[in-house]
């Protein structure tokens, strides 16, 4: 039975059919099945089978992605509901677009897989100003600030990752967060999120879910430094 709900809710994701997603675990939950089952089973291999597919094909369609993320999430928060116990949160992400930026398409797919993935996602929006990205931060407990921008001037200006690492060092905070990017500007040159003071960046909204990950689990010590 496992293997005819992966294929049907595969399907339904690839097509974009969010009605025809949750019917596929509508029934399957009709038909007994868990909805922690659904979730680990069903729904984030799908979601890191896209990961998986959007590395090896770059150009891939972004309105697919960020369809499929935001029914992984759906899906995922409505399970969440029905668990018998609350699962188990990675960690903690606060995420938003730099000030003067209004872009959130890209934001928005990062949200989706992250949610789907049992991260905890703070969105602040569009057009933060940096010292809202670490006082959210800490307020939340946070392990990752993620900052997206789509104009080179948004990423590099005072309102951007910049201002954020400085943020961070004038406050004795370095340890306590990484700091990732993402938007067009790092993906027409891959060494700018250095020269912003990033710890990583992603090229696409979908790796962002797994950069982000990557850097939680070294914020708590549970992988080591590359």
């Amino acid at each position: 039975m496992l293997d005819a709900i992966i294929k049907a809710y595969n399907e339904a994701v690839f097509e974009t059919d969010k009605a025809a997603a949750f019917a596929v675990v509508n029934a399957a939950l009709a038909d007994g099945m868990k909805a922690e089952e659904i979730v680990f089973k069903v729904v984030i291999p799908a979601v890191e089978e896209m990961m998986s597919n959007i590395t090896k094909d770059p150009d891939a369609n972004l309105a697919q992605h960020f369809m499929t993320a935001q029914i992984a999430a759906e899906v995922t928060e409505k399970m969440l509901l029905k668990f018998e116990h609350p699962p188990e949160i990675i960690g903690r992400v606060v995420i938003g677009t730099a000030r003067g930026d209004l872009h959130s398409l890209g934001k928005r797919i990062v949200m989706g897989c992250l949610k789907a993935l049992m991260v905890d996602v703070t969105d602040l929006g569009v057009n933060v100003p940096a010292e809202k990205f670490v006082d959210e931060a800490i307020a939340r407990d946070a392990q990752v600030i993620a900052v997206s921008a789509m104009m080179v001037h948004t990423a590099t200006g005072d309102g951007g990752a910049r201002r954020v690492r400085q943020i961070l060092q004038e406050r004795g905070l370095e340890k306590r967060f990484k700091l990732v990017v993402g938007g067009a500007p790092y993906r027409f040159d891959n060494e700018l999120y250095k020269t912003v003071g990033a710890d990583g960046w992603a090229s696409d909204g979908v790796n962002a879910g797994r950069i982000i990950i990557d850097l939680i689990k070294e914020v708590k010590g549970e992988v080591m430094p590359s």
